[in-house]
């Protein structure tokens, strides 16, 4: 029987959750390929530490040994950084493998430079793992995409910061309590800004517009908001109102033009993402034949990143070279774009008074549910540096309040 040989780059907690499901799946993979799978090397940072691995891999620091052996198929990158794990694949794609990869950060910066060379090599890139986690979004979309046009894209894209507001809601812990337990619990690093400023999130959100669009928006234009504004105070005003905060990328095209925004908003029970908590990931996609469809599931872990990139290999030794890293490139967004911005809730903190927007209710001392236009806001928060305010997805319940009278403040 002929074989499929893998390297691994990184033996971390997603480069071993690939090795273990390699080993302990081996039948399946025969089973749906016809051929055995067996990992020939794996690139690792010190030589000296002790790993539980066969004797027959490859353990070693320098790539340029791995690209030397006598036959490689595929290489499955599990390490950080844009660099050299740009390079690596590069070179991996050059000698002809097929490549996989979870880095979204370097993905989301050379995504497009690694599948126009793949192309040129006639081999194929999974990268599954660098959206959702364990959840299979890419795979989804690209059977979605054949038909239908999808209008718009939303996630929950980032576990930490999920994870912190779920924190935040359920023990009445501030910020700082709540990011300090998901460091504790692995879900944060020691320096967690990538999560919790929204980077992580919004490299997730433009892979995902490529996926849908075959294009990205302008990065500079992306309105991307992290959570650290959120206080103990904001959670429990949104409580009142019967609302959660989560921490949202919304992608859609509207006029030719992507339009895409990371930041916190607030949902309703109504919403598909209200239930969703810890460090799940969720991604709701509309479109016009199937509708909405929500997929969820765990965003992060040794195992559920090993399965996208374990899917991953399947699809790469699979697939076609004619199939090999299509996107769809939808060339209009569903029902028309809005001409005058339309008026929205709102939940606002330190908007002073003669403000000159409806206030709908007072929810708690310096907390206030108001209706205005984004563009309104925007020039009160230019004038008002001190403002925080947060949209509301989908319908608000008037009736949770004590008044639905309004005025003009």
């Amino acid at each position: 029987m002929s074989i499929i040989k893998v390297a691994i780059l990184g033996f971390g907690t997603v480069g071993e959750g690939v090795y273990r499901t390699i080993q302990s799946h081996a039948a399946e993979f025969t089973a749906v390929l016809g051929k055995k799978v067996e990992v020939a090397a794996i690139l690792i940072k010190n030589k000296h530490k002790n790993r539980d691995v066969g004797e027959e891999v490859l353990l070693t620091t320098d790539f340029d040994e791995i690209l030397g052996l006598p036959q490689l198929d595929v290489v499955i990158e599990a390490i950080v950084d844009k660099e050299p794990t740009f390079t690596f694949l590069k070179k991996a794609i050059a000698r002809g493998c097929h490549i996989i990869t979870a880095n979204k950060e370097m993905f989301a910066h050379h995504g497009k430079e690694l599948l126009d060379l793949s192309k040129k090599n006639n081999v194929s890139v999974g990268y599954e793992a660098t959206v959702a986690g364990g959840i299979p979004v890419i795979q989804t979309l690209r059977q979605l995409l054949k038909i239908n046009r999808v209008s718009l894209i939303q996630g929950i894209l980032n576990g930490t910061s999920n994870f912190i507001l779920s924190e935040m809601r359920e023990k009445k812990q501030s910020f700082a309590e709540s990011l300090c337990q998901a460091q504790e619990n692995g879900y944060a690093e020691a320096d967690p800004t990538n999560d919790i400023e929204g980077f992580d999130a919004f490299y997730k959100a433009m892979i995902l517009s490529r996926i849908v669009f075959g294009e990205e928006p302008e990065w500079r234009d992306v309105e991307r908001q992290g959570i650290t504004s959120i206080t103990s105070e904001l959670i429990a005003a949104a409580e009142k109102l019967e609302l959660r905060f989560k921490h949202v990328a919304s992608i859609s095209r509207e006029d030719g033009y992507i339009i895409a925004s990371v930041k916190p908003v607030l949902v309703g029970n109504e919403n598909p993402f209200y239930h969703v908590e810890g460090v799940e990931n969720a991604v709701n996609v509309h479109s016009d034949i199937v509708g909405r469809i929500t997929l969820q599931g765990p965003g992060a872990g040794m195992f559920p990143t090993a399965s996208a990139m374990i899917e991953d290999l399947v699809y790469v030794c699979q697939s076609r070279p004619a199939e090999r890293n299509a996107v769809k490139i939808t060339a209009e967004c569903i029902g028309s774009s809005k001409t005058v911005e339309q008026k929205e809730y709102w939940l606002v903190q330190g908007l002073a008074e003669s403000s000159g927007v409806t206030l709908v209710e007072e929810v708690s001392e310096g907390i206030l549910l108001i209706e205005a236009a984004k563009k309104d806001l925007d020039v009160l928060a230019a004038q008002q540096p001190g403002i925080c305010y947060f949209s509301i997805l989908g319908e608000i319940d008037l009736s949770v309040l004590n008044k639905a009278a309004v005025t003009v403040i």
